[in-house]
């Protein structure tokens, strides 16, 4: 359906493609994987035509419809959520445009002499409407709008009032509602809560069109795609797999690139050796001329290019009592809406305790708490002895200095700690050359997490408070963040929507309900065993 042939693309200085191809057939699902910066969202603006390949070219099939979501959803104001979705349904849309617009006008006494014709034309359009299943939109739209997570009360609203996350979603459930043949999907994962990431995932693996897509949530597109394409230095290389199977050939393809380059190299280093120790005697004259012209004529193997990536190591940080935090006889309400009434909990020393429940449950409410963030109704909330309290809130992101640079930040919180150790700190959170050197007013959303992250996890708390801390945060970043907090020798309350993370670090499970919290002493893997699904929230 579309391919890419020998595409280059230069974008500034950047060579972003240098003679890459790849294709997206009829029906594939295929997950576009690479770096931050690689050009996934310049190879999607090229597929739609926003942009043109500087040689090579993008070939779609004639009369291919393609719907593309990317974070930059524009302006949306002035009507109801469900009219701005429907509008982006495609063919159908524009149909039902011109049958209201025939409505008003056989309604119009102004124009009673055009009568006759608006009839016939109102019978040919509603007649390709029905055959449109035109109908039937309004139904659609409100359904995917449901799996997303809006309620009917925000359907009917404006959609001009919500939050930029609401709005992506309105944006996403556009192209959902269009069903294109192609569809290309720029981190639809992000600001999703794990009900609607589980809703949408579902549904994209029913979608019978071409999907191409990326992803921070490395579950979500296991659980859908069969083919990985990977940017990587400028090229383009397919894996016929699920992203489990693109990571763990990836490794093998760069474990067998390096003995290729390693081997070459001693053989080179051989022949070198040979030609500069005989090279002055005329005796092997023709056996040094004869290693010269093979050495001109071998095909140098290039080394795998490397993902820079540094593992963080904790600090041991210090012991605390064996009761870390207890909450008794806890009520807490917002105006008429009680949130909690009556909540004991009790967390532990080495305790991972990850809070599952719907949008609205509470979650959020119980970190505050816990962190003495906001104080109950009536109950108590005691912290144990010795307890060192690090929270990572979303909240937390804006309070950086704008005008202080990456390394700026890092230098006043650690003004103890040596250059060296910082930079350290700072690549393994992904700023590495020039990128230290930046404003935190410049810094995306994901950059501002890692930031904070650092900040709270160089001189390590005893007990982290983690409220969605992998919001924005790349796949590479998150591999990262799983592996130091598993070495982490302390206690952990969080707030995660990515299954990856939560089934690699709770070893607690906290549900909260509408009749009260259930605690599962097993992890989410365990919780997903015993309840048989994924998220409280799941309809069965």
């Amino acid at each position: 359906m579309i391919r890419l042939d020998r595409i280059t693309k230069q974008n500034g200085k950047q060579l972003v493609f240098i003679e890459a191809s790849a294709a997206l057939q009829r029906g594939e699902k295929i997950g576009l994987v690479g770096p931050n910066g690689a050009g996934k969202t310049t190879l999607f603006r090229m597929i739609t035509g926003e942009e043109q390949p500087d040689e090579g070219q993008v070939q779609s099939e004639r009369g291919v419809t393609i719907g593309y979501f990317s974070q930059d959803v524009g302006e949306m104001a002035g009507r109801s959520v469900v009219a701005e979705v429907m509008d982006g349904a495609g063919p159908v849309s524009e149909v039902a445009a011109e049958l209201a617009e025939l409505g008003a006008a056989l309604a119009d006494p102004d124009r009673a002499d055009e009568m006759e014709a608006l009839i016939e034309r109102y019978g040919e359009v509603q007649g390709r409407f029905e055959e449109l299943d035109g109908y039937a939109l309004d139904g659609r739209a409100r359904e995917t709008l449901d799996g997303l997570g809006f309620s009917q009360e925000m359907m009917e609203g404006d959609v001009g009032a919500l939050s930029g996350g609401w709005k992506m979603r309105v944006a996403l459930a556009r192209i959902l509602l269009m069903r294109p043949d192609v569809m290309l999907l720029d981190e639809p994962s992000n600001h999703l809560d794990i009900e609607s990431l589980i809703w949408l995932e579902n549904f994209l693996r029913g979608y019978d069109g071409a999907l191409l897509m990326t992803s921070h949530d490395r579950e979500f597109m296991n659980r859908i795609v069969g083919k990985v394409i990977e940017i990587d230095g400028g090229t383009l290389t397919t894996y016929s797999g699920d992203y489990a199977f693109y990571a763990q050939q990836r490794i093998q393809n760069e474990a067998q690139r390096q003995a290729q380059y390693e081997r070459q190299q001693a053989m080179l280093a051989k022949e070198i050796k040979f030609i500069e120790r005989f090279k002055a005697r005329a005796s092997h004259a023709a056996q040094v001329q004869s290693r010269v012209k093979k050495l001109d004529k071998i095909e140098r193997v290039e080394p795998p290019r490397r993902r820079q990536s540094v593992a963080f190591e904790f600090q041991a940080p210090p012991r605390s009592g064996d009761d870390v935090v207890m909450l008794k006889g806890v009520e807490k309400r917002y105006g008429s809406r009680s949130i909690y009434d009556g909540l004991d909990f009790a967390i532990r020393r080495k305790e991972r305790w990850c809070v599952m429940g719907v949008n609205g449950a509470g979650k959020s409410t119980l970190l505050k708490l816990v962190t003495g963030t906001t104080t109950p109704d009536s109950g108590s909330v005691t912290v144990g002895g010795s307890v060192k309290l690090g929270y990572f809130a979303q909240h937390a992101m804006d309070l950086l200095d704008g005008e202080r640079t990456v390394f700026q930040t890092l230098e006043d919180a650690f003004p103890q700690a040596g250059q060296g150790s910082l930079r350290t700190l700072a690549g393994c959170f992904g700023f590495s050359g020039d990128d230290i050197e930046k404003r935190c007013r410049v810094l995306s959303g994901g950059e501002k997490a890692r930031l904070v992250l650092a900040l709270m996890l160089y001189d390590p708390p005893n007990f982290l408070v983690l409220d969605e801390p992998t919001n924005h945060l790349d796949i590479g970043t998150k591999e990262m963040l799983v592996e130091a907090l598993s070495a982490f020798e302390g206690t952990m309350l969080f707030v995660s929507h990515d299954r990856h993370f939560l089934a690699a670090l709770s070893n607690r499970v906290l549900e909260i309900t509408p009749e009260g919290a259930h605690q599962y002493g097993g992890g989410y893997t365990e919780y997903v065993a015993s309840t048989g699904r994924e998220a409280p929230g799941l309809r069965s």
